[in-house]
């Protein structure tokens, strides 16, 4: 596996996966992208899993794109889908087991969306969580334009995804958002808490139960990926793109 992601089990039957790429800061390196596909099979692939805890370190969670692929993309040489390789930003959805983001840290861009495809989320008031697309002036993708209303609301989903604005986690407690949002210090614990609480269920029912309650999404996603990729044909290529990526990415 990857340096870059680590799998444990802190508690019987709870899958703990670790981003921890401290040089990238989380960013989607081939190691990241690589180690997190590697140990989610692994998740859903042993028995003994209930249930798993997504998490980064310090102050990062995940932070999306790194500027080179961006610039590729930019550029015309790829697209955010990777040939054979999972969708990294589904992989919470695609675990047959139910996933926890434990986002303690930042999560930016395409970090943020592969978070939010979680079954449930728990947010840190100190950090920074922003769907960065258009603050480079392209349309947003990664499966974000279906996550984003369907967990954040249509209203606050819209504004995060059309302003580009950064949010600190005590903002979008105040504007609602259906989640925790605690202490950097209590992120983990609370979603490990959590965790606990289902790994007490039949593996059976948890996997079951999630493929209901995810039905309808994972339906819509392909589509909807389809579309982003249509829309990014049009507003990835534009000149002021790269303009922004080299003047705007990482402040």
């Amino acid at each position: 596996m990857s340096d870059a992601v680590t799998l444990s089990e802190p508690r019987p039957g709870v899958a703990l996966v670790t981003m921890e790429d401290r040089e990238h800061k989380n960013t989607f390196t081939d190691a990241l992208q690589v180690g997190l596909g590697e140990v989610f099979q692994e998740v859903g692939a042993d028995e003994r899993y209930k249930t798993a805890v997504l998490t980064g370190y310090g102050s990062f969670f995940c932070s999306g794109g790194t500027r080179d692929a961006l610039l590729n993309i930019q550029a015309g040489g790829a697209t955010f889908q990777v040939e054979d390789r999972p969708n990294v930003y589904s992989l919470p959805l695609d675990c047959p087991v139910p996933v926890i983001s434990a986002m303690q840290g930042h999560a930016i861009g395409g970090g943020l969306s592969m978070g939010l495809f979680a079954d449930l989320v728990v947010l840190s008031r100190e950090s920074v969580y922003t769907a960065n697309f258009m603050k480079y002036g392209f349309t947003p993708g990664f499966g974000s334009t279906r996550v984003f209303p369907e967990k954040l609301g249509t209203a606050l989903g819209g504004e995060l995804l059309l302003t580009g604005r950064t949010f600190r986690g005590a903002e979008l407690a105040e504007r609602g958002v259906p989640f925790p949002v605690l202490p950097r210090k209590d992120v983990l614990p609370t979603a490990l808490a959590q965790a606990e609480n289902l790994a007490e269920k039949p593996r059976t029912s948890l996997v079951m139960l999630k493929a209901h309650l995810t039905r309808r999404l994972r339906a819509e996603l392909p589509g909807v990926i389809e579309e982003e990729l249509a829309m990014h044909e049009v507003t990835f290529h534009q000149p002021e793109v790269k303009s922004l990526l080299m003047s705007r990415y990482g402040t």
